[in-house]
C-alpha cells in the first residue's frame, strides 16, 4: 500500500494505492483507517509520500496529475485503475451508475435506486454512497435529496456545495 498526500482547494486529499489501484481517498475532513494511529511509523519510507517528494510512477502519479487537471477545470472524468476490493455488489452497481452523472449535473439517491433497478433502495444507495471509497473519482457529491436538497457527504455539505458550485461554473 502506497499512500500520497495531495493538496487541493479544499484541503489535503489522502490517495491511497494497492496493487497498482486506487483504492481509496481520504477526504480532508475525514481521517485515513490505518491498522492503529502509530501503524504508520513500522511501514518502510518509501510507502508514505509528501506533498512534493517524488514518488514512483504509476497510479498514485496520475491521480495527482488528474486531480490537478480536475481541480484546473481542464478534467471532468477520471481515468484510474480503481480497486472495489471490499465493496459488494450493490455497492459496485451503485458506483457505477454514478460514474455515468454528467459532470456538474445532480441527481436524486431515489433516480440512482431506479436505474439500478432497486427502486425502493434509495436509502440503501444513501449508504453505499456514505461507504465511496474514492470520492470526487466517484461523484457522490453529484447526489442530492429528492427535493433538491444537498444532504449527506464524508467531507460536509460545504465541501458538497462548492464541488458542485466548482463544476457547474467549469462545465
Amino acid at each position: 500500500m502506497n499512500i500520497l498526500k495531495y493538496k487541493s482547494p479544499f484541503g489535503i486529499l489522502t490517495i491511497q494505492e494497492n496493487g497498482g489501484k486506487i483504492s481509496q481517498i481520504y477526504l480532508p475532513n475525514a481521517e485515513p483507517i490505518i491498522e492503529s494511529p502509530l501503524s504508520f511509523l513500522n511501514k518502510p519510507p518509501s510507502t508514505a509520500y509528501a506533498l512534493d517528494t517524488p514518488f514512483q510512477k504509476g497510479a498514485l502519479e496520475s491521480a495527482a496529475a488528474q486531480f490537478t487537471e480536475y481541480f484546473e477545470g481542464n478534467r471532468k472524468v477520471f481515468d484510474l485503475p480503481l480497486s472495489f476490493d471490499g465493496c459488494t455488489d450493490f455497492m459496485k452497481s451503485v458506483y457505477q451508475e454514478l460514474l455515468i452523472i454528467p459532470y456538474g449535473e445532480t441527481v436524486s439517491y431515489k433516480y440512482i435506486a431506479e436505474k439500478i433497478n432497486c427502486p425502493k433502495a434509495y436509502r440503501a444507495v444513501g449508504l453505499a454512497n456514505n461507504k465511496n471509497p474514492l470520492p470526487v473519482i466517484i461523484p457522490c457529491h453529484r447526489v442530492i435529496g429528492s427535493d433538491g436538497k444537498l444532504v449527506g457527504y464524508a467531507g460536509g455539505i460545504d465541501m458538497k456545495s462548492s464541488l458542485l458550485e466548482f463544476e457547474r461554473n467549469n462545465k
